[in-house]
């Protein structure tokens, strides 16, 4: 990301160098991830691409600092996941929420059956 004059090399090398960052950020969390965890990153980022992102930039913050004692597994993935999940349900509400509301009929209440019938 550089101020450039006019012609096609600037946006050229623009792309190439975003190429090597994410070629850079690939080997990082290759390094830094299980084979499942990766695998799963890769299923979560099909879906959810700003999810998926959001965790690549902490894993890849968290192991260029030194701060990976050990390869993140698929269960430390899910818990890092559901935060991201947490804290953006804190700031968007319940825009991105999907929430299932059953109906409820008055013969299907299970509170006032004690199945006498079906002895």
């Amino acid at each position: 990301s550089g101020g450039g004059g006019g012609g096609g090399g600037p946006s050229d090398s623009a792309a190439e160098q975003a190429k090597q960052r994410q070629a850079q950020r690939e080997a990082i969390l290759e390094q830094a991830m299980t084979p499942d965890a990766l695998a799963r990153l890769r299923r979560v980022k099909l879906v959810k691409k700003d999810r998926a992102s959001a965790v690549e930039g902490m894993i890849a913050n968290m192991a260029m600092q030194g701060k990976l004692d050990s390869k993140i597994s698929e269960g430390k993935l899910i818990e890092m996941l559901e935060g991201i999940v947490g804290a953006q349900q804190k700031k968007e509400g319940d825009k991105g929420k999907i929430s299932i509301q059953r109906k409820r009929y008055n013969f299907d209440s299970d509170d006032d059956d004690d199945d006498d019938d079906l002895l």
